[in-house]
């Protein structure tokens, strides 16, 4: 179906809309310069990939920034350059024997079960191999040709590489005179598991061996040849795969099974996803037994197959905004709002940069597209900054020279997120385990002005907490209630909420005693070295901690 767009006139801006899309809101100079960099990026992992047969980014994060790529031409024909060429070709000067086709890519089960519906019983399934398309002709079961697919129906000549390529035939046994035959170039992977492994870069490994002048024997070897059609071959499929077996093809036969129903597919799906295989494969695809006539075919996608993709592992987000989170101990830590994408069954919105000194290698700012992937499988992990927005918005970074481990101790101008961190550890479960104290309740209580200091929250009454916004008389009971059990916390629980480094093997026996003592007699401790006795005097000789310590004391809490 053509996309169709509509455009908006805002004065100074350029603004688009299409079906289910909404085009950046960029000025024509922002959109020249935004365009400019993706193409150059794009334009450069090309150059990799021929060179040297090495991906820079993931597969995944290529097709989506190439997606990007075009997305933006069509928003801004007038300020985009030149469309880019394919990785290994966009087009060539060889005929195709049949259209390479492509296909329709289904977002969901749901969608895949109402096709399934629309296109009757005699439906086969087969894992998508993750390479790159070649078609291939025989002339009295000899290899006479082999292309690329290039834009569906020119491509570049491939058949001197094919003829080193061992696992292509020279010779098919029992072939018609005429066989064209379609299917994937792959990266061999012995024993793959796709949802353990990922794409690994298999399909740029194949492409650029395949665009590069000259194919040696070592790389041949490592591709392999995975046939999902027989355009010339009979009209169903059942005989399309015993003819395939006649002439030798029996492992990409046996790769394509017959469905009834969508639990079917879902099987074949899960089994190609997590059980070894010899490719990476990075969906399945779903055919009709019966198609028309080879003849007819275009270079487009087809209404006879779609493919219906596994989960991204890695994918491309565009940061939308950088925050940063301080813990109690003062480490600065920066967090990118991100455009949602989906990885795996998880949807990502915001994703750890680690540290400050991190961040500011990369600079991160609003705009830029970085590769977010799952770290074991559950955990955003930022991978790398594919490439950077041209306005480099400013992006102001609480000041480290401002927070260590022994600031912060109330709440005053830019020690907010710090003293926050200090209130949630020392209620939470490393600290007195207080009941309902968690970071909303204590900002709720910040924000009332009841709380500025470490420990104002032990002189609240249950008038005060009651008259919080949120909190009402019963919850105001429970606070209080948990508030008075917190006295009666050992010595040792109240020294890790406050903070105190550990302490090895000494035993914690009251205040006094450990505030006077001094670096030697720290060090004389098992498992305390100097650097851990200096932070431990520190600890105890800070004007701000000495102030809670005697506060504890004033209430009677055991040990100080």
């Amino acid at each position: 179906m053509r996309k169709r767009w509509r455009w908006l006139g805002v004065p100074g801006f350029l603004v688009a809309t299409m079906a289910g899309a909404t085009c950046p809101q960029w000025t024509a100079a922002q959109a020249r310069q935004e365009l400019g960099a993706l193409h150059d990026r794009l334009d450069g992992w090309n150059h990799a990939y021929r060179v040297t047969g090495q991906s820079p980014v993931d597969d995944a994060v290529y097709d989506q920034a190439l997606q990007r790529f075009d997305r933006w031409r069509a928003c801004f024909p007038q300020q985009a350059p030149a469309p880019l060429a394919h990785l290994a070709d966009a087009s060539g000067a060889v005929t195709a024997p049949v259209a390479q086709t492509g296909l329709a890519k289904l977002p969901d089960a749901a969608a895949v079960a109402t096709w399934m519906r629309s296109h009757g019983s005699n439906l086969w399934v087969q894992p998508k191999a993750d390479g790159v398309a070649v078609t291939l002709l025989y002339r009295d079961g000899e290899l006479h040709q082999a292309t690329s697919r290039g834009d569906g129906l020119h491509g570049s000549n491939w058949t001197a590489k094919a003829l080193r390529i061992a696992a292509i035939p020279r010779h098919l046994p029992n072939a018609p005179s005429r066989v064209v035959l379609q299917g994937e170039l792959y990266w061999r992977l012995p024993s793959h598991v796709q949802a353990r492994d990922g794409g690994v870069n298999a399909r740029s490994a194949v492409a650029g061996a395949m665009a590069r002048d000259t194919l040696d024997a070592a790389t041949a070897a490592h591709i392999g040849l995975f046939v999902w059609d027989w355009p010339s071959g009979p009209a169903d499929m059942p005989s399309r795969l015993a003819g395939l077996r006649a002439m030798g093809l029996i492992d990409s036969a046996d790769y394509t099974q017959p469905v009834g129903t969508l639990a079917d597919v879902q099987r074949w799906r899960r089994r190609w996803y997590r059980q070894p295989m010899p490719f990476a494969a990075d969906g399945t695809v779903l055919r009709q037994s019966r198609r028309p006539g080879a003849s007819t075919w275009r270079a487009e996608p087809p209404e006879w197959a779609v493919a219906w993709k596994y989960p991204a592992a890695q994918a491309l987000a565009e940061v939308r905004a950088v925050t940063f989170t301080v813990g109690r101990s003062g480490r600065i830590t920066p967090v990118l709002e991100l455009e949602p994408v989906q990885l795996d069954d998880h949807r990502v919105q915001r994703v750890s940069v680690g540290s400050l000194r991190r961040w500011q290698q990369l600079d991160i700012r609003p705009g830029d597209q970085v590769e977010v992937a799952l770290a074991g499988l559950t955990i955003p992990r930022l991978q790398s900054v594919a490439w950077r927005a041209q306005q480099r918005p400013p992006v102001i970074p609480p000041d480290p020279a401002q927070h260590d481990t022994l600031s912060c101790w109330r709440w005053v101008p830019g020690c907010e997120l710090q003293f926050l961190a200090r209130l949630v550890w020392l209620g939470g479960k490393s600290g007195l385990q207080l009941d309902g104290l968690g970071p909303d309740t204590w900002q709720a209580l910040i924000d009332a002005g009841l709380v500025h200091g470490l420990l104002d929250w032990m002189d609240l009454t249950a008038a005060q907490l009651a008259a919080v916004p949120g909190v009402g008389d019963a919850r105001a009971e429970a606070l209080l209630h948990a508030f008075a059990a917190a006295r009666a916390r050992p010595f040792k629980r109240w020294l890790r909420a406050l903070g105190m480094p550990a302490s090895g093997t000494i035993a914690l026996t009251d205040w006094h005693t450990l505030a006077a003592r001094n670096d030697d007699q720290w060090q004389a401790s098992g498992g305390i070295g100097p650097g851990r006795a200096q932070h431990l005097l520190a600890f105890f000789r800070h004007a701000d901690v000495r102030a809670l310590a005697a506060h504890l004391h004033a209430l009677g809490v055991i040990g100080f």
